[in-house]
């Protein structure tokens, strides 16, 4: 978030009750798919009314009582247009990339392929990692697919194996563009990534190995032939590579966003329709996370701008707190401007406490520069934070939700909202992203 809209969103007191229409949001996320089948289809079928239709009353709000809160607006869809071209790009172009693969994946087999996709999620992204590998995760596992299998890839692929470079995931590139060198944050947070995403593997093999020990011998036997790999599609790797490096043009007339949906055109126009109905193809997946994200990134605007204005008072002056802190917040707002906010919650604190260190400096490059000097346990946390956190729920990153989605279409049972929280986010992951706190940002 720019220091434009920062400063507009402080120019005026957010109540607290404006947070409201983004709790009422997400809760209609997590319970409608748990109401009984007449309640869930009209949320299924009017899910995207209610979404704008928060999103305005928001929208309303910031127009009439916000001073100059059309650039706040403006802004804000600004950020949704860049996340939804991304998120949208990768998914067109991941659909026309296949794998096949006979026989089925061991616990093994399994951990492999996660620990590299966690390798590769610091190339693509975490976003192209979970577009481009999620399906074939699905196929591979086709034989005992279940829950757990979708929530782990969440995990690693699209959130907590990101953490290493600009590239890996949206809150570490807006940092890079903040003042961040590109290769500060690999030096800086490699031990705490091998550990994090060791953990997870760790506890994945032994959901894993327990299940497939359930298996009847005959069905192991199965799994246990040699897999035999073929790639089709592979003019979308090109287009791939086209989006990836968007990612750098120039934030000037949406040049990128012109240029990562050209690649998806592109991509859909040349991707053989064979390759289409063996991914089982359909545009219903995005459709549910661009109608759902706009009215999240619409009523979250309050949530956002309310930590601008109160940040400061919650006294933070230790790295484990802004870890934690700007986790939580991960965890249920987009981890992009949650960090930004947390970035410059520790400049104003880092500047308090060396005045004479910042001087005049008000360059905002400059101040983050100075704050890797200065207090480069604060980046840290605020990284770490940003980026770990957002595995917690389905929302707390783009990838999750689409990947949730993506399963769900291919015919995979996923848990709910709350099934996601109480039986992985909060006995699994949270223990490993508390301990990785505790050693490392005390």
């Amino acid at each position: 978030m720019s220091s434009l809209v920062l400063a507009t969103a402080s120019a005026a007191e957010i109540p607290a009750q404006m947070i409201v229409p983004f709790g009422l949001l997400l809760l209609l996320i997590a319970t409608m798919p748990l109401t009984p089948h007449g309640v869930k289809s009209l949320w299924e079928r009017f899910y995207p009314l209610v979404s704008i239709g928060l999103g305005l009353f928001v929208v309303g709000y910031y127009l009439l009582r916000i001073p100059a809160g059309g650039e706040t607006i403006v802004h804000t869809l600004s950020e949704y247009v860049s996340f939804i071209c991304l998120i949208g790009s990768l998914f067109v172009v991941s659909g026309g990339i296949h794998l096949k693969v006979k026989g089925e994946a061991t616990p093994l087999d399994n951990v492999i392929f996660l620990a590299i996709a966690a390798v590769l999620a610091n190339v693509f992204g975490t976003t192209g990692a979970s577009m481009v590998l999620i399906r074939p995760w699905i196929r591979m596992n086709k034989i005992r697919i279940t829950a757990y299998h979708i929530v782990f890839f969440i995990f690693v692929v699209s959130n907590v194996g990101g953490a290493l470079t600009p590239i890996g995931d949206p809150p570490l590139f807006l940092g890079y563009l903040r003042g961040v060198p590109f290769f500060w944050l690999i030096n800086q947070v490699i031990v705490q990534w091998l550990i994090a995403v060791g953990c997870v593997l760790a506890a994945f093999y032994v959901f894993d190995l327990n299940s497939y020990k359930r298996m009847p011998r005959k069905v192991q036997a199965e799994v246990e032939q040699p897999d035999q790999w073929r790639f089709e599609g592979g003019v979308n790797v090109l287009f791939l590579f086209v989006i990836i490096g968007a990612v750098f043009v120039p934030d000037a007339y949406f040049l990128r966003e012109i240029v990562m949906v050209g690649a998806a055109v592109a991509s859909y126009k040349l991707t053989p329709k064979q390759v289409h109905e063996e991914n089982a193809f359909s545009f219903g997946p995005i459709k549910e996370v661009a109608f759902l994200f706009i009215g999240i990134f619409m009523t979250m605007m309050p949530a956002l701008g309310y930590l601008t204005q109160h940040g400061q008072e919650f006294g933070f002056d230790k790295p484990l707190q802004y870890y934690f802190a700007s986790g939580s917040l991960s965890s249920v707002l987009d981890n992009a401007p949650t960090y930004l906010n947390f970035l410059q919650l520790a400049e104003a604190t880092a500047r308090a406490e060396a005045p004479a260190v910042f001087g005049a400096i008000t360059d905002p490059i400059e101040s983050v520069r100075m704050l890797l000097q200065v207090k480069p346990n604060f980046v840290i946390a605020v990284s770490l934070g940003s980026v770990f956190f957002g595995a917690m729920t389905y929302i707390g990153n783009g990838p999750n939700f689409m990947v949730k989605s993506i399963a769900e279409s291919a015919g995979v049972k996923t848990p709910t909202f709350f099934g996601y929280i109480l039986k992985y986010s909060l006995p699994v992951l949270l223990p490993i992203l508390a301990l990785i706190g505790f050693i490392f940002l005390r």
